[in-house]
C-alpha cells in the first residue's frame, strides 16, 4: 500500500456526507430506477449491471451537499443529481469500452457480458436521459455548465487515446487530460449547487475550483492505486493500467527520472505492450526506486489542499465540514 503521510485519527470517512444527503438520496435511487426503464430490453438489463454494481455515487451526493451549502430550497437538486450520476454511468461504459477493461467495481465490465456497441449504445442512452432530465429542471445555467462538462469529458477520452501508449507525455499534458476526463465532472457537480441557487459568481466558481482539485487529487490517488493497492479493494486487477498501456503519472514520472535503459524497459511494455512475466513487479520497483508513487501522492495531497481552501469563502457548518471530509478520504482511500 501507498505510505499516506499525515494520516488522520478517526480515518476519513464519506459518512457525514451519506448523512447529510440521506433522504434525497432516496429519491435519486427512485428516479435512477425509473430513468433506466425502457422498452428495448437490453438496455435496463445492462444500465442495471453497472448502475446497482455498488458505486460510491460520489459525484451526486457532492451536488446535493452543493445545493444545501448554497441553501437551495427548490425541488430540482434530485434531477439535476440523477442526471449526474447518468452522465457518469455513461462515461464509465465509455470508458471501458475504449480501455478494453474486463473488470469494474470487482465485476465483469457490460462490454465483457453485452459487448462494445450495446455498451457504447447504452451509455449514449443514459446521456440522453440526463439532458432529458436537466431540460426538465428548467436551470439554463444548471444546463450549460453540464452540457460544457459533457463535451469536456468527450475531448479528454480523445486527449487520453491520442496519449496512449506515448511515453512523451508530459507531467502537464497528463494533467490536462484527466482535468477534462475526471475533474470536469466533479467540478461541475459541485459548481451547479451555486448555478441552481443563484448565488454570487464568487460562490459558483469557489465550489467550481473545489471540485476541479478534489476531482484532480481523486484521479492521482487512483493512479497510485493502481500500482501499490489491492486488488481485492480495488474491484480490479493492480497493474491494470500497466497492462493497458496506460500513460499515467507514476509512469511519466519513472521515465523521466530514469536513466536510458529503465526508458527502454517503458517503451517496450507501454509504448509497444510487450509485456513479459515480472515486468509488473519491475515496473513497481522502478516506481519506488525513484519515489514516483510518492510524488503522485504529493501532487494529490497539493490539489486535496486548494480544495479544501476553496470552500474557505463559505462559513462553518456540517454541509461544508462534510465537503472537506470528502477530500481527506479521497487522499486516504484503499479503493
Amino acid at each position: 500500500m501507498i505510505p499516506l503521510d499525515a494520516a488522520r485519527t478517526p480515518p476519513a470517512s464519506l459518512q457525514p456526507l451519506f448523512d447529510l444527503v440521506a433522504s434525497d438520496m432516496e429519491a435519486i435511487n427512485r428516479i435512477i430506477l425509473d430513468k433506466q426503464v425502457s422498452d428495448v430490453e437490453l438496455i435496463p438489463e445492462l444500465a442495471h449491471h453497472l448502475i446497482d454494481s455498488g458505486g460510491k455515487r460520489l459525484r451526486p451526493m457532492l451536488a446535493l451537499a452543493a445545493c444545501k451549502l448554497c441553501d437551495y430550497e427548490g425541488a430540482g437538486h434530485v434531477r439535476v443529481a440523477s442526471a449526474i450520476e447518468f452522465m457518469h454511468t455513461a462515461t464509465l461504459l465509455h470508458d471501458d469500452v475504449v480501455d478494453e477493461s474486463g473488470l469494474r467495481r470487482g465485476k465483469k465490465t457490460a462490454r465483457m457480458l453485452w459487448g462494445n456497441q450495446a455498451s457504447v449504445l447504452v451509455g449514449d442512452f443514459l446521456l440522453g436521459q440526463a439532458f432529458r432530465m436537466l431540460v426538465d429542471v428548467g436551470s439554463l445555467p444548471v444546463l450549460k455548465i453540464l452540457s460544457n462538462a459533457a463535451a469536456v469529458i468527450a475531448e479528454g477520452e480523445v486527449m487520453q487515446l491520442a496519449a496512449a501508449n506515448n511515453t512523451a507525455t508530459t507531467e502537464d499534458e497528463y494533467l490536462a487530460i484527466i482535468n477534462a476526463k475526471t475533474a470536469a465532472l466533479f467540478s461541475a457537480a459541485a459548481e451547479v449547487g451555486a448555478a441552481i441557487s443563484s448565488r454570487p459568481v464568487a460562490e459558483q466558481m469557489a465550489l467550481r475550483a473545489y471540485g476541479r482539485n478534489l476531482g484532480l487529487a481523486f484521479q492521482l490517488v487512483d493512479d497510485a492505486l493502481d500500482y501499490s493497492g489491492d486488488s481485492a479493494n480495488l474491484g480490479k486487477s493492480t497493474g491494470d493500467d500497466f497492462r493497458e498501456g496506460k500513460i499515467t503519472l507514476p509512469v511519466i514520472l519513472s521515465f523521466r527520472r530514469g536513466n536510458a535503459e529503465e526508458r527502454q524497459f517503458w517503451k517496450r511494455t507501454i509504448a509497444e505492450g510487450k509485456i513479459e512475466d515480472g515486468d509488473l513487479e519491475h515496473a513497481i520497483g522502478l516506481m519506488k526506486q525513484h519515489k514516483a508513487l510518492e510524488a503522485t501522492m504529493e501532487r494529490a495531497r497539493s490539489y486535496g489542499a486548494i480544495a479544501h481552501d476553496a470552500l474557505g469563502i463559505f462559513s462553518d457548518r456540517p454541509e461544508k465540514a462534510a465537503m472537506q471530509e470528502v477530500i481527506a478520504f479521497c487522499l486516504h482511500r484503499s479503493h
